[in-house]
């Protein structure tokens, strides 16, 4: 079986800004892919995190989150918040950026949405530098058509931050 990856959209951020939104997005395929690359403007040694709302949602009353963190030690939690990645701060090294890569299974099709993530800070030390690994579920069983990613604590994303959508079709 053959698998293609189509490029839907991609926002690389030329200023600062408190969310990007990928709207109109398409029906077409099997599942999605998004990739990030982010740093917040938010002052603090320890990052930010990436939120996310599906289809214009108000708040993350349908998403529910649970995080595995690597630090110097494991830590695990369960979130009542729409967290799919992180981004790095003004505390980790200048210039630098964490990585995000978020997969959503069947997203237009009638059942809750489940997603996983995979994310990194990115840091010269090693006191500020972070995995995690999410598994979230949209309670909710309209296809997705939009999301829109914010920083978690900081006001906006900074210039260079970097948002890719594709979409994955299995033949």
């Amino acid at each position: 079986m053959a698998t293609t990856c189509k490029l839907i959209a991609k926002n690389v951020l030329g200023g600062s800004t408190s969310s990007v939104t990928f709207g109109s997005i398409p029906a077409t395929f099997d599942d999605l892919w998004l990739m990030a690359t982010a740093r917040s403007d938010r002052s603090a040694s320890d990052g930010d995190t990436i939120k996310a709302r599906f289809n214009g949602a108000a708040n993350d009353a349908n998403l529910s989150t649970r995080g595995l963190y690597a630090y110097t030690t494991p830590q695990s939690q369960s979130l009542s918040e729409a967290r799919i990645g992180l981004a790095c701060s003004t505390g980790h090294t200048s210039n630098t950026f964490a990585s995000t890569e978020v997969y959503i299974p069947n997203y237009a099709g009638s059942t809750n949405k489940s997603m996983s993530s995979f994310a990194t800070t990115q840091d010269n030390t090693t006191t500020n530098s972070l995995i995690a690994v999410y598994a979230s579920l949209w309670q909710d069983t309209s296809a997705i058509t939009q999301i829109t990613m914010f920083p978690g604590y900081g006001t906006n994303f900074v210039t260079g931050s970097s948002f890719y959508l594709y979409g994955i079709k299995k033949a």
